[in-house]
């Protein structure tokens, strides 16, 4: 192939992975200011939904859980496309299934279905990384922040103008955009993997536990990965109670939510997209790593602290910093692996967030029905937030110590003697 075709090809790779990613999350988006009204209507109690909206998005978490080794695994024995576009298609059934749901076991399948075909974002990152040269890929997977970003800049607006006219709208407005991705990817996407560096697939690396194999292999992947585990704990938060708790303790409707949602993307996306590669470039991978985990910190914890609607606002602004630790992370974690084994880093790093996401919405649901309404045991409704800021500090105090010994190692193998 020329010099010329391959640089079309990368280019049409790039363009599709930032449009379906961007598309992808606006369907996502789209949902997520209805879905936990939508259980409150079937339930009936907001603290009661807390604790349902919780276990569904566990079960999109333990399908994620499950199903992320295995897809990862697909793809580096059959390629990147084919997994990429039929996830594609899967979303878009998927958000028909929503709409139509007539109870919350309808739904709960839907978060099944979710969790399996949203799996492939591990597909998306292997992709990257074949296209990658590895001391760029900390921008590169910012860009896919960004793009991320741009998806829920857009995403929870639509849902929450949508949701206006009815909960079910969204889902059928999410179908038509992640068929409209895989009708896109369908026509441009090309293969990223060559047929050469392709691996056989193995049901001992694709199950969940054999995975996590890869993380034990190189124990130098180990402390990151408590780290990746202890960043998404803390993140599902929000999407375990807070569109809940901004309606309980702010009144804000699913627009008001839409819109504030719209400006976490805003903000994410001038993080990823314009901060990391200065950043990283000025402190490093670990301290740009840290800076964000810090920055999420104290943001988080204002969170849970502001008595009013502005200042959950105003504490958006330090929380912001917290795209800068998940680029940073993954490519700390790329570096130490090789080019044939990204696509089963990927899985095993989506089975660790993936375990997270099933333990903490149980978790944060449980703790927000305790902090809220009538019968709450302790009435504080910022505790989720107030113990995802501990967390979060956690994984910032571990993921210093961790980066401070890979760089010692490092410089210890770059200055010892050639072997004779």
């Amino acid at each position: 192939m020329s010099t010329l075709a391959r640089l079309r090809n990368k280019r049409a790779a790039l363009a599709f992975i930032f449009v379906t990613a961007v598309l992808d999350i606006v369907a996502m988006g789209i949902i997520i200011p209805v879905l936990p009204r939508l259980i409150e209507d079937f339930v009936g109690s907001n603290a009661q939904a807390g604790v349902i909206n919780g276990v569904f998005v566990a079960l999109w978490a333990g399908m994620q859980f499950v199903c992320s080794p295995i897809i990862g695994s697909l793809s580096d024995k059959y390629g990147r496309r084919p997994v990429i576009l039929i996830s594609c298609a899967g979303l878009a059934l998927d958000y028909v299934l929503m709409a139509l749901a007539p109870d919350l076991w309808w739904l709960a399948l839907g978060r099944i279905i979710a969790g399996i075909t949203s799996s492939s974002f591990t597909t998306i990152y292997a992709y990257m990384a074949d296209i990658t040269a590895p001391e760029k890929r900390a921008r590169a997977y910012g860009l896919i922040g960004a793009a991320f970003s741009g998806g829920f800049v857009l995403g929870p607006v639509l849902g929450g103008f949508l949701g206006e006219f009815g909960p079910r709208v969204p889902f059928w407005f999410a179908a038509g955009l992640s068929t409209v991705a895989f009708l896109y990817g369908l026509l441009v996407l090309p293969e990223s993997l060559p047929v050469e560096k392709r691996m056989d697939f193995s049901w001992k690396r694709a199950n969940p536990v054999g995975s996590l194999i890869l993380l034990r292999r190189h124990p130098e992947l180990s402390g990151l990965s408590v780290v990746n585990f202890l960043l998404y704990f803390a993140h599902h938060v929000f999407s375990a109670v807070f569109v809940l708790y901004a309606a309980w303790r702010y009144g804000w409707g699913p627009r008001e939510v839409g819109l504030l949602l719209a400006l976490v993307g805003v903000l994410d996306m001038i993080v990823q997209g314009v901060l990391v590669g200065p950043v990283v470039k000025r402190l490093g991978d670990r301290w740009t790593m840290v800076l964000g985990l810090v920055g999420g910190t104290v943001g988080i914890a204002a969170m849970g602290w502001a008595p009013d609607g502005l200042m959950f606002i105003a504490a958006m602004l330090p929380n912001a910093l917290w795209g800068l630790a998940m680029p940073t992370l993954q490519s700390l974690m790329t570096r130490r692996v090789g080019e044939d084994e990204q696509g089963q880093l990927q899985g095993a790093n989506m089975s660790v967030a993936s375990i997270a996401g099933v333990m903490s919405p149980l978790f944060f649901g449980w703790i927000y029905s305790l902090s809220v309404g009538e019968f709450a045991v302790i009435q504080m409704p910022g505790l989720a937030f107030y113990l995802a800021a501990v967390v979060l500090l956690l994984a910032a105090v571990i993921g210093w110590l961790v980066g401070r010994g890979q760089e010692r190692r490092d410089a210890a193998l770059v200055q010892a003697p050639p072997t004779p």
